[in-house]
């Protein structure tokens, strides 16, 4: 019989519906069971497309007899971490102080207040490895409870007050200056892969948002060694098995520091950051590697993950069907020489082997390999490629697919809708704009309520229940913002507006600081903070590019002065651990440029008007917003919206004419390209 997860639109939830333990979803009533029973609560935390999470469920929540125990002696929690980040991110500070280290599924056992006493991730069905099994855990912390009340009480009280006083000061403290963005550099260089690209070792992560900071501070200085550490970085993963040599788009992450094993799941936020990154490498270099990987990403994105009502969905699963009844991480995804074989023949399969890595000993498990592309595979036969990539996408696409987690989560929609229009303006793709603008349209018509609220996430085009948190208002502002330099159209200025106007109430605290949660969400043992980036940019930095960009367009000095303030965390965190607030570096290099506004007006549908819209929006000065439009006067035929940038910039002797400003203040319009160009190409130096 399903249990009370029956109901939920998380697809993770609904995977667990069926299992035999009594799973609650997070409300108060569980917490009241809980003290009514006199039990403790045991939370477990995971997501759709993680792997270790289904093994657990496999091993421990699909067994009767565990289950059973479970149901007796727990109130059991089941939680999504991607609808409830705020939730998992309690939590998971929590495990990572006790364990120091943390993943999913997490595993965490309360009181019937909500404090946490024990912790863990992943436990096995049987002792392994030095670890204790799941049911060896299970009777452990359920003897403490009834035997040893006063110690997990204390145990407890003590980890709720090491929480509560780790709560952040870092704002108002002033902006980062060209010494911190300076430090920061330096320090990348230091954690740099000199051999393989990125930063750190294994396991190693896409740095989408360090990247950034490198192609800006390239943009803004002309420091070479920035953007050949973002150029390498890009070339190493694209070559590696991290990403789809088929199919397009990335993995998650890397199990080796090579990227040559990739953790198989393919979520949108990487991809959406990845695509947008490429793009950006693209813009500052015309690399054709860069420029491939990016259209192959956003079509990736568009056909694997676009749901019927136009969002984006959140993941493709690690595992899938191995054909023979078996759930097998990246089964899809791996091939031997012998499928090969089977697909293209003796000779072609040869070829195929050589090409993308292909060993018999393999580069996987039993005998599989990864895909990669290898550096040195020298001049080759362009046309061979292509027939035999296609063959093989053929031949793959006959395997059990990956499943796909369905749910639309906002923050990850507004980084894909930002990549897609930049991409789709870049490479003269409208149909990618038209795909983020679908995406815009979802957001406002099913996520964003009459008061200006965003709700988290939504399925099937209806939304769900949790309150949208920080990072939700600061990327879909980042995407509206994106659509709104790329299309011409106010609308998108005026909803990003609404929603930092959200923010501003609701989000900021005393001194500039900035929470994830709002004042008016659902308490919880600690309000959730944290400004470094994880596999997304943080809220608090997210929502600072957001506000920036803003006061770029509109001239508020409130929104400007909060982005400022909320900058200050950057100056304290950037020069000591830069790998973990890229986006944050990011948003300062903007700020230190300006960042740079760029007025096109002209005649909708004139080529002039066009070709300097296209070349504003090529420009690589760090962070630098456009509007596009009417001369004044012109701009209400669109239904009344308008950007302010417009405002008081006619055209030039009746041509299309671009105007380069910042702080509102620009130099001589200009008619000519070039001169535009000229006049976005920025260092230190110089600049207006």
């Amino acid at each position: 019989m399903p249990n009370r997860l029956a109901h939920a639109t998380s697809p993770y939830l609904l995977q667990h519906a069926d299992n035999p333990v009594d799973w609650w979803p997070w409300e108060p009533e569980a917490f009241e069971e809980a003290r009514r029973r006199d039990v403790p609560v045991f939370l477990s935390v995971g997501y759709s497309a993680c792997h270790w999470c289904h093994v657990l469920a496999h091993e421990s929540f699909e067994n009767e007899a565990t289950a059973a125990y479970m149901n007796e002696h727990f109130v059991n929690i089941k939680v999504d971490r991607e609808e409830r980040p705020d939730v998992d991110a309690v939590y998971m500070e929590a495990v990572q102080a006790a364990t120091g280290q943390g993943g999913w599924p997490m595993s965490v056992f309360l009181d019937a207040e909500g404090r946490p006493f024990y912790f863990g991730t992943y436990f096995p069905p049987v002792p392994r490895h030095g670890m204790p099994s799941f049911r060896q855990v299970l009777e452990g912390v359920n003897s403490a409870w009834t035997d040893r009340r006063e110690e997990v009480g204390e145990v407890a009280g003590r980890i709720v007050g090491e929480l509560a006083g780790r709560s952040l000061a870092h704002g108002g403290q002033g902006s980062p200056g060209e010494e911190e963005l300076a430090q920061a550099l330096l320090a990348l260089t230091r954690d740099y892969d000199e051999k393989h690209g990125g930063f750190g070792g294994a396991p190693k992560f896409p740095a989408s948002m360090v990247v950034e900071f490198l192609l800006r501070h390239h943009a803004r200085t002309g420091a070479e060694g920035a953007l050949q550490m973002a150029a390498d970085t890009c070339e190493a993963m694209a070559r590696g098995g991290i990403y789809d040599q088929l199919g397009g788009g990335f993995a998650r992450y890397s199990v080796d520091r090579e990227w040559v094993v990739p953790h198989f799941e393919k979520m949108l936020y990487d991809n959406a950051l990845l695509c947008r990154t490429y793009a950006r490498l693209w813009r500052a270099t015309g690399s054709g590697l860069a420029r491939r990987v990016a259209l192959e990403t956003a079509d990736f994105m568009v056909r694997e993950l676009r749901t019927a009502e136009g969002g984006f969905a959140s993941a493709l699963d690690a595992d899938s069907d191995d054909g023979a009844g078996k759930h097998v991480e990246g089964a899809y995804y791996v091939w031997t020489p012998a499928q090969l074989g089977d697909v293209l023949g003796e000779a072609d399969a040869e070829f195929a082997a050589r090409y993308f890595g292909v060993t018999e000993a393999g580069t996987f498990e039993e005998g599989a390999s990864v895909l990669q592309l290898p550096q040195g595979e020298g001049v080759v036969d362009a046309a061979r490629v292509e027939s035999v990539r296609e063959r093989l996408v053929a031949g793959r696409d006959a395997r059990p697919r990956p499943e796909r987690d369905d749910k639309v989560v906002a923050a990850w929609n507004g980084l894909a809708i930002a990549a897609l229009a930049e991409t789709g303006a870049y490479f003269e793709r409208p149909d990618l704009v038209e795909r983020a603008t679908e995406a815009a349209d979802l957001l406002v018509r099913v996520h964003m309520d009459d008061t200006r609220r965003l709700a988290r996430t939504s399925k099937d085009g209806r939304a769900g229940a949790n309150a949208g948190v920080l990072e939700d208002y600061g990327d879909v502002t980042e995407g509206f913002l994106a659509l709104a330099g790329v299309t011409g159209e106010g609308v998108w200025l005026d909803f990003a507006g609404f929603l930092l106007d959200t923010v501003l109430d609701q989000f900021v605290g005393e001194g500039g600081v900035l929470y994830d949660t709002a004042h008016d969400a659902e308490p919880l043992i600690r309000r959730p903070q944290d400004p470094t980036d994880n596999a997304t940019p943080s809220g608090w930095t997210s929502a600072a590019g957001a506000l920036l960009s803003y006061a770029a367009h509109t001239g508020s000095e409130a929104h400007r002065t909060a982005a400022e303030g909320a900058l200050g965390v950057v100056r304290a965190l950037g020069p000591r651990a830069p790998r973990f607030i890229g986006w944050g570096l990011a948003v300062a290099e903007a700020l230190l440029d300006g960042p740079h506004e760029v007025a096109v007006v002209g005649p909708r549908g004139d080529a002039a008007t066009a070709a300097l819209h296209r070349t504003a929006l090529l420009g690589t000065a760090p962070g630098a917003v456009v509007a596009v439009g009417e001369p004044e006067g012109d701009q209400q035929a669109d239904g009344g919206a308008e950007f302010p940038l417009l405002v008081g910039r006619p055209l030039v002797d009746g041509r299309s004419a671009a105007y380069v400003c910042r702080g509102f203040v620009c130099a001589a319009p200009t008619t000519e390209v070039d001169v535009l160009k000229e006049q976005l190409t920025v260092r230190v130096q110089g600049g207006l």
